[in-house]
């Protein structure tokens, strides 16, 4: 248990250095816009949040800019066609959160007025959002006391405090650390303050010590072995699967379908393909009888294996329909909802997309 002495101490010396050294970004707001009278937008706030939940500041702020330029409000953003959502979610991955995202905004459009609540409880009970981000949301939105704990913080937490347990397993005893610490009175600062930390200051390789405010008081810093936190626990090797994408053209079109919203990709368009399977199939069989020309094999990783996809295409008779999907031109391929992995069969074939 740290003492009440350099509890007061840590919070301060993180919030100093956030004060002077914070990053400025177009959701946050900062103590000297609070000074002028700025108040947080819920709205654009919780959007940020989703984003960068499995993304990258750089990568995420693009994406935020364009959702907010076409969908300005939560109403707007509930009254949009799903597919559209999709769509310009395509490059963000983990493709569930776009539908989430869509269902929260009708739920906060249509059963709460558009007014997006502040009570942990309310927030986790919405669509798409979990502890972590509830916890987020209630500090940046609304100033409210909220520990927020994301792999940033996890890396701060474990070096400070020079945590034993491995991650995940770890996870119960940072968090329980990290809510000592938080500051009840500046929430909003310190949440972005110990996440500005982890991300600029205390990162996984090249930790800059010098500039860290918590420097004299980082256990793993005073020990030497800092690149050591925080500890994980041996991955084990992500197993392949394989499949074969079938693309299929026709008269300047190409076949396409909607997988299911329930399972990976949900809700994406795709190329055609075979199941993805770990055991290589002996006989794969084409959608109909034609010279299929093979373009190779594409890779993708997911979160839990490596897709290996052999891309072979086909121009379809006259007289040809698929049983589901439909067909796309060409020149209007950007506009689909394509995942990142069938860009790359798209783009083995020539074909360009967004």
């Amino acid at each position: 248990m740290m003492k009440a002495e350099k509890t007061h101490r840590l919070r301060a010396q993180l919030l100093d250095w956030y004060d002077a050294q914070g990053r400025s970004l177009p959701w946050r707001i900062r103590p000297e816009d609070r000074a002028a009278g700025r108040k947080a937008d819920p709205y654009a706030v919780w959007l940020s949040e989703i984003m960068l939940q499995q993304t990258t500041v750089p990568h995420a702020t693009p994406y935020w800019f364009r959702f907010l330029e076409l969908w300005p409000t939560v109403h707007d953003l509930a009254n949009a066609d799903r597919e559209a959502v999709m769509r310009e979610w395509a490059g963000l991955g983990y493709y569930a959160r776009a539908r989430n995202l869509h269902a929260c905004a009708k739920v906060v459009s249509h059963d709460r007025q558009g007014v997006f609540p502040h009570s942990l409880s309310d927030l986790q009970a919405l669509p798409g959002i979990g502890e972590y981000t509830a916890n987020a949301i209630r500090a940046a939105a609304f100033d409210l006391p909220a520990s927020v704990v994301d792999g940033n913080v996890e890396r701060v937490i474990t070096r400070l405090k020079r945590v034993q347990e491995a991650l995940p397993k770890a996870k119960a005893e940072i968090k329980a650390l990290a809510g000592l610490i938080a500051d009840p009175d500046r929430s909003c600062d310190y949440a972005q303050a110990i996440m500005d930390l982890g991300a600029t200051v205390c990162t996984p390789k090249t930790p800059n010590c010098l500039l860290c405010p918590w420097a004299s008081d980082c256990e793993a810093r005073r020990e030497g072995d800092i690149l050591l936190y925080p500890k994980k626990e041996k991955k084990k090797p992500k197993p392949v699967r394989r499949g074969t994408a079938w693309l299929v053209r026709r008269d300047g079109h190409v076949w396409l379908r909607t997988r299911p919203d329930q399972g990976l990709l949900g809700g994406m368009r795709e190329v055609p393909s075979t199941p993805w399977q770990e055991e290589v199939q002996s006989e794969v069989l084409p959608p109909f009888e034609a010279l299929w020309r093979g373009h190779g094999e594409i890779k993708h990783v997911f979160t839990h294996f490596e897709l290996r996809l052999d891309v072979r295409e086909a121009y379809a008779m006259i007289d040809w329909e698929p049983e589901d999907g439909d067909w796309v031109a060409e020149t209007a391929l950007a506009e689909e909802a394509l995942p990142s992995v069938m860009r790359k069969v798209l783009k083995q074939a020539s074909l360009k997309a967004k």
